[in-house]
């Protein structure tokens, strides 16, 4: 194992996706889930569980109103927040939302987004001189080109046209890793893609196993073309990918003809279902470097049995020498639906209870906090670099 750049193992995730839902409205969760309100109550949370690195994300669109004019206040109030409790961020360019003036299609798409990383790492360095600034460009390029590409969930409210979408944010992406990197070298770029595992139906016939196949193969694309290894004409390199993130959650494997998902809880072979720390194993034989579970969580009263599930893969993987340098619970916080703002997952490792209108109380889901405190001390015994907490 090699020695890691995150303060801890395991890691928070804040929901900080800012796009425009299925109706057109701006589901901004960062706000909802009242985090901006309650930061240092959230952050100091997370000492219990050791927790010293978050996710967060700058929200491109209350960042930037107007073409390249930039308000970072709420970004500056991030940075001082994680000043004050010591905590590492890991700092979402574009986690799903644009400008309400911008799509990825605009032909203008890709120099904003360039713009915008540019000015952050300015910013970045000017308030951490000495840290190395870990960045997610753009989060999860294969679903956000298909919401928005193929059906019509979000902008640019496409169907049919996900791969064009997908062109178009990964040019901006790589331009904005270059835009970055000619500021500051030593800048780190994770990567989070959907993990995902897509099986042919019993009995399938030759045209389904290989469309299987062909989708498994797809989840791909996204990093491939950071790296260079498709559509080499828009300049990826494999030193844009220093970090794998893959964003797994419990409903990740599924049946090509119907979508029928695996079941996790019995995961059985015979039907497709693939472990986790396989599917690990599988990326960094793709792409041969550190990998991190990006984001992960369960709703509901299945979060304490999927965090068990969980820290038994991460044990499995790190025993197989898998590069896996940690896990982020994502949302830690819960969170609202984009599509109905007014209802709740219950995903977070805190339940977030609305009380007239005010920022949302936390309440720890206490059979979550015991499994996780056991998922802990099982990965504990795996990790060999004495960089982390845990």
């Amino acid at each position: 194992m090699e020695h890691s750049p995150f303060y801890s193992f395991w890691m928070a995730g804040y929901e900080c996706s800012d796009q425009l839902n299925c109706f057109g409205e701006r589901a901004d969760l960062l706000k909802t889930s009242g985090h901006l309100h309650l930061m240092d109550e959230d952050y100091l949370h997370l000492s219990q569980f050791k927790i010293k690195t978050v996710r967060e994300g700058i929200r491109w669109n209350i960042v930037e109103k107007q073409p390249y004019k930039y308000d970072w206040s709420t970004v500056i109030f991030m940075f001082e927040k994680a000043k004050l409790h010591n905590i590492q961020q890991i700092w979402d360019i574009c986690h799903f939302g644009y400008p309400d003036d911008l799509t990825p299609l605009h032909p203008m798409f890709a120099r904003r987004f360039a713009a915008v990383c540019r000015a952050f790492v300015f910013l970045y360095k000017k308030y951490f001189p000495n840290n190395i600034l870990i960045v997610t460009p753009i989060n999860e390029v294969s679903f956000i080109s298909w919401l928005g590409g193929d059906v019509k969930g979000t902008s640019p409210y496409c169907n049919g046209q996900g791969w064009d979408v997908k062109y178009s944010l990964m040019r901006a992406y790589i331009e904005g890793v270059i835009a970055m990197k000619e500021i500051d070298p030593l800048i780190k770029i994770m990567a989070t893609e959907p993990l995902v595992n897509i099986v042919a139906p019993d009995g399938a016939t030759l045209d389904e196993a290989a469309a299987a196949e062909a989708h498994n193969e797809a989840q791909f694309q996204a990093m491939d073309i950071l790296c260079g290894k498709i559509c080499p004409e828009l300049g990826g390199s494999p030193e844009y990918l220093d970090y794998m993130g893959f964003n797994y959650y419990f409903n990740n494997q599924w049946t090509i003809d119907k979508h029928i998902f695996l079941g996790w809880k019995e995961r059985k072979t015979d039907q497709g279902w693939k472990s986790l720390a396989y599917l690990l194993e599988m990326g960094f034989e793709r792409y041969g470097c550190p990998l991190v579970i990006s984001e992960t969580s369960h709703s509901g009263i299945d979060r304490p049995q999927w965090i068990n599930y969980i820290g038994e893969e991460c044990s499995d993987a790190l025993q197989k020498g898998i590069p896996l340098l940690g896990v982020c619970l994502y949302p830690i916080i819960d969170r609202t639906d984009w599509d109905h703002l007014e209802a709740w997952h219950h995903s977070g490792l805190w339940d977030a209870e609305v009380i007239n209108g005010a920022p949302p109380k936390r309440i720890l889901y206490q059979p979550y906090a015991n499994a996780l405190l056991k998922a802990q001390q099982q990965v504990r015994t795996h990790i060999k670099s004495e960089a982390y907490a845990l």
